[in-house]
């Protein structure tokens, strides 16, 4: 029975969400010509999913986990966090003041649903500008925000 100050559970990321996630990045990563990785992790951190195309540098499955790290940790599309970082920003010491690595290039992207923080998506491979669109586009696909 729920009363009305009961705030409603929301779903969190399943294994179907996952799987339409990386497949929607694949897609996406299809349309702009990217081979590179992308991670899917739960609001906790915890990796769900990950996927390294064959023609991908081996670095794009470190840049899309820590992507995603970010952006989750933040709440934030890594895109919109670049100019924080830089030496007169807000968050210029915050990559290095933390045990986990942060990486602070657009392609990370928070996963809300019901307006709740649920995840987030990393890619990396590509062009800054294309990792975000490409992230942005499989969170889309998914039906999550």
């Amino acid at each position: 029975m729920s009363t009305p100050d009961t705030i409603a559970a929301v779903r969190p990321l399943t294994t179907g969400d996952v799987d339409a996630l990386v497949e929607a990045a694949r897609r996406a990563a299809d349309g702009e010509g990217v081979r590179g990785s992308v991670t899917v992790l739960d609001a906790g951190g915890h990796l769900l999913g990950f996927r390294r195309d064959d023609d991908a540098v081996l670095i794009s499955g470190e840049t899309s986990t820590r992507k995603a790290y970010t952006a989750l940790q933040l709440d934030a599309p890594t895109a919109d966090l670049v100019d924080l970082v830089r030496p007169d920003g807000l968050f210029h010491t915050l990559p290095t003041a933390l045990d986990r690595p942060l990486l602070f290039i657009a392609g990370g992207v928070p996963l809300h649903r019901d307006g709740r923080l649920i995840g987030a998506i990393g890619f990396g491979g590509g062009a800054p500008e294309q990792d975000h669109r490409i992230a942005v586009a499989a969170g889309q696909a998914a039906g999550l925000e």
